[in-house]
């Protein structure tokens, strides 16, 4: 095993961590912009395999990442189960809503989800012949709480409210809904390993708003469930679970759902995580996205800051969420280069 991502989940402690970024494909790079521009929307660019594969590659040509990631979007999958999904420019997201069984009733299952997916699974493909063989690729897909949270609402919500209030007044088909999607996703990862993927990550962006036992039931069991069937089929497959701002509850979170490795957000320390996360596996993260805007000497404190916090243990450096569209690709490199010491 030569790939430093690989080996950081495998839970070696390198001299120097292996890193990639979080949305590293996208609005912040001109030729982004570019090849968005010929797909002609985002939808259209997530399902044109060439075009796809293109964006991904666009980091690894640049910067020399030591992963590249899948280029999609996790509403994809509520598509494939028969959602009328959308994008309205500067808003975002748009999906038809799920509020009854009678909404339930109409999704699909297995077979019909890769119908759609299939453009997916050829990016994957292509991925595996062009990347530099030094190069991990991982596939992804969203965590059903976070995806069923779009899928009840119609749209991203600031503190998922929709989601919450049918979980609260139908909990039997909040539940449904959580079981179909975490089936479904099994399925989704399973196709994307097939392809080529050598690691997965599983994005529980809300995973934060889910309080007490709800943290468990609807967090930590699906990441279980989707971990173990995915390990069940792939034993050597590396999984990375990413319960953003679950803040505490990170503690133990490798251990309950046997994850190789937490992916952390930056409202937690590096320093907290140390001691508290990295104990129980490979961690990754956590410099605020905000630094790529910011740059400067306070880029380069911070991410040594991190790096020597967590550089007792197994670690891949990340942000602590996705780049922004606003980021300046010049502090892409000075982070690299403070990671690698090269400044």
């Amino acid at each position: 095993m030569t790939k430093t991502i690989l080996r950081a989940l495998a839970g070696e402690t390198l001299p120097t961590p292996p890193i990639w970024m979080m949305r590293q494909a996208g609005r912040y790079l001109p030729e982004y912009k570019a090849t968005r521009a010929q797909a002609g929307d985002f939808l259209s660019l997530c399902y044109n395999s060439e075009l796809a594969a293109e964006v991904t590659l666009q980091p690894i040509r640049r910067y020399g990442f030591d992963a590249a990631i899948l280029f999609a979007d996790i509403l994809l999958l509520p598509q494939a189960l028969g959602m009328d999904l959308w994008f309205v420019t500067g808003e975002g997201p748009r999906l038809s809503t799920i509020g009854s069984d009678a909404d339930f009733d109409k999704l699909g299952r297995g077979e019909m989800i890769h119908e759609t997916l299939n453009p997916v699974y050829e990016t994957v493909r292509i991925l595996r012949k062009e990347l530099p063989e030094e190069t991990t690729l991982i596939g992804f897909a969203g965590a059903p709480w976070t995806v069923a949270t779009y899928m009840i609402a119609g749209k991203g919500t600031k503190d998922q409210g929709p989601a919450h209030a049918l979980k609260g007044e139908n909990r039997a088909l909040f539940e449904k809904i959580i079981d179909r999607l975490t089936e479904s996703t099994i399925d989704y990862l399973t196709e994307q390993v097939k392809a080529g993927a050598e690691v997965v990550k599983i994005f529980d962006s809300w995973a934060g708003s889910l309080q007490g036992d709800d943290f468990d039931r609807y967090a930590k069991e699906p990441a279980r469930i989707i971990t173990g069937e995915l390990k069940s089929r792939f034993p050597d497959l590396p999984v990375i679970a990413f319960p953003r701002q679950a803040g505490d509850k990170y503690v133990g979170f490798h251990e309950a759902t046997g994850a190789d490795c937490v992916a952390l957000d930056d409202s937690v320390t590096a320093e907290w995580a140390a001691a508290n996360v990295q104990t129980g596996g490979c961690v990754q993260g956590n410099l605020a996205s905000r630094h790529m805007v910011t740059g400067g000497q306070d880029l380069v404190d911070e991410t040594k800051r991190i790096v020597k916090a967590l550089s007792n243990g197994p670690h891949i450096f990340n942000l602590g969420h996705g780049i922004t569209p606003d980021a300046d690709p010049e502090n892409v490199q000075l982070m690299i280069d403070a990671v690698r010491g090269k400044v």
